[in-house]
């Protein structure tokens, strides 16, 4: 995957990007509402999203939320519980019997602290997620985490450094760094 990324708010990048997110919004809009047992509906619309079918046992029940889908790569038998988002700009892999949670969210793309940068710039940062790793219910995954084989995200927990093998990784409490 890409590395660190940075962008320009309102350049000819941004722009496309935009178009795509509203292309993606109005799919996924459609496909929420779908009746579950329209597996053809699903799977077309799906494929839409994503730019390709989706992978064989691979599991996403609706509804869901991505901003842009292409940069959604995911692995034979991933299980995706309702109520998750995946701001995917700058890519999210999951790998194989990776099994997400409802209501997690990875967010891949965000702006620079500095109040005025803020307004200029979108950065992002691709997630990783190998085997075999758990994502609890709720959980926030933040831009450029690695989240490596066998690891287990607890529910609630909000994950911005890297997460070793075999692991289980909780918490969620936010702390105050600085102030303006």
């Amino acid at each position: 995957m890409a590395g660190d990324h940075l962008m320009r708010i309102h350049d000819a990048e941004f722009q496309a990007m935009a178009e795509r997110v509203v292309r993606v919004t109005e799919l996924t809009s459609r496909l929420n509402v779908l009746p579950f047992t329209d597996e053809a509906g699903r799977a077309e619309l799906l494929g839409l999203i994503l730019g390709r079918p989706l992978p064989a046992r691979t599991t996403i029940y609706p509804p869901f939320y991505t901003d842009h889908g292409l940069r959604l790569d995911l692995a034979e038998r991933v299980f995706i519980k309702q109520n998750w988002t995946f701001l995917d700009y700058a890519g999210i892999r999951l790998a194989e019997r990776v099994m997400v949670g409802p209501k997690a969210t990875f967010i891949t793309v965000g702006h620079p602290v500095d109040p005025q940068q803020r307004r200029e710039w979108l950065s992002g940062a691709p997630i990783d997620v190998a085997e075999n790793v758990w994502i609890g219910a709720g959980a926030t995954i933040l831009p450029g985490v690695s989240i490596s084989r066998d690891a287990v995200v607890a529910a609630g927990a909000g994950v911005a450094d890297d997460v070793p093998p075999a692991s289980l990784v909780t918490g969620g409490k936010a702390v105050v760094h600085r102030s303006w």
